[in-house]
């Protein structure tokens, strides 16, 4: 969402942000000065033993009560603010009758393990009747053979209101500097992201494997709302969160990454044309199928969790067409957000 409320602000546009805590540290980081709503959506607490879709399920009664509650909040936002377009994140209750709005997803199908494949096409109907209620559905990826999300969102009967918006990064716009990066020596860096408790179990099991191997190793916590600190044990250094320009620097210049396969991390490390070890969080279908979609083309490699251990070895760094994938981004968003424009004036 940062790139998007960084085009739309540079098209003049006054930028509201509406989230809970933990991103609004994010946005006061990367963003400041603009208006900001505390605005939580729902967010799941996933169990350390059951498969996270299940989890997921279980918690349904809970989601469609957030549904109904941000649906109802929105529209006093609207009013107190003056809004004229609201963009939201796979939050399937801000959609209005009186303004645009624009749901961005890279999920239009949902992935379900084998047992329940039969039920996926039930999830693509649900999934098409929210998309609908919508003026435009953003799928920030590309629309051709050359994509990163595969059949989550390629292959499908979409509704006439999706637009392909290309790959989004905070990074892109940020120009090279070495000078920025925290660190000025080898190493490798552990991206920590997604919920708990798998966070904290994945950093645990990472720090006990890498804290005697050379090179030295940076995890990046993805903490934005906990206080800046730095702390170094053995071989490895922590970080709660860097901004946006270090952390550019600091990927960059890894030997090797590890990291979640979450899309929007696969996105960012696509911009700098950085390929990882991507470990999905266990039960999180989305990214077990990315993990082995993206190492089937042979932009990444992936390991299970419960597959990590001491001998495991890093994958080499392998050729990424960011360039190209990239300025197919840039032309994407730009009708996108011209058509969203116009749709605004009329």
């Amino acid at each position: 969402m940062i790139p998007l409320a960084s085009r739309l602000r540079e098209m003049n546009n006054n930028i509201f942000i509406g989230a809970g805590e933990e991103h609004l540290s994010l946005f006061r980081n990367e963003m400041p000065g603009l208006t900001y709503i505390n605005f939580p959506g729902f967010k799941p607490r996933y169990s350390k033993f059951l498969p996270q879709y299940l989890s997921l399920l279980l918690k349904t009664p809970l989601l469609l009560y957030h549904i109904i509650r941000e649906h109802s909040r929105l529209k006093k936002i609207i009013s107190d603010h003056a809004i004229d377009i609201v963009i939201s994140d796979n939050r399937f209750g801000l959609w209005s009758r009186k303004i645009t709005t624009v749901y961005v997803t890279h999920l239009p199908l949902i992935p379900l393990p084998k047992k329940l494949f039969f039920l996926e096409f039930t999830g693509i109907v649900l999934h098409r009747a929210i998309i609908k209620r919508y003026n435009f559905c953003y799928i920030p990826d590309l629309p051709g053979e050359l994509n990163l999300s595969g059949r989550l969102s390629h292959g499908l009967r979409l509704p006439s209101n999706v637009r392909y918006i290309g790959l989004l990064s905070r990074f892109r716009d940020i120009e090279s500097n070495p000078d920025d990066s925290p660190v000025a020596f080898r190493h490798n860096t552990v991206i920590l992201s997604g919920p708990e408790p798998q966070r904290e179990m994945l950093k645990q099991k990472l720090t006990e494997i890498l804290k005697n191997k050379e090179p030295a190793t940076i995890i990046l916590g993805g903490r934005p709302y906990e206080k800046d600190s730095t702390d170094q044990h053995d071989n490895i250094i922590y970080y709660n969160h860097l901004p946006a320009r270090k952390m550019k620097e600091l990927i960059a210049g890894s030997d090797y990454i590890i990291t979640r396969s979450g899309y929007t991390t696969i996105m960012e490390l696509i911009s700098l044309g950085c390929s990882a070890l991507l470990i999905p969080t266990p039960g999180q279908t989305e990214q077990e199928y990315l993990a082995c979609y993206l190492e089937r083309k042979g932009w990444f490699a992936t390991i299970t969790q419960k597959n990590i251990n001491a001998e495991m070895t890093f994958p080499a760094a392998k050729p990424i067409l960011t360039n190209e994938l990239m300025e197919q981004s840039s032309l994407l968003l730009k009708e996108a957000l011209k058509e969203l424009s116009e749709k605004k004036q009329h």
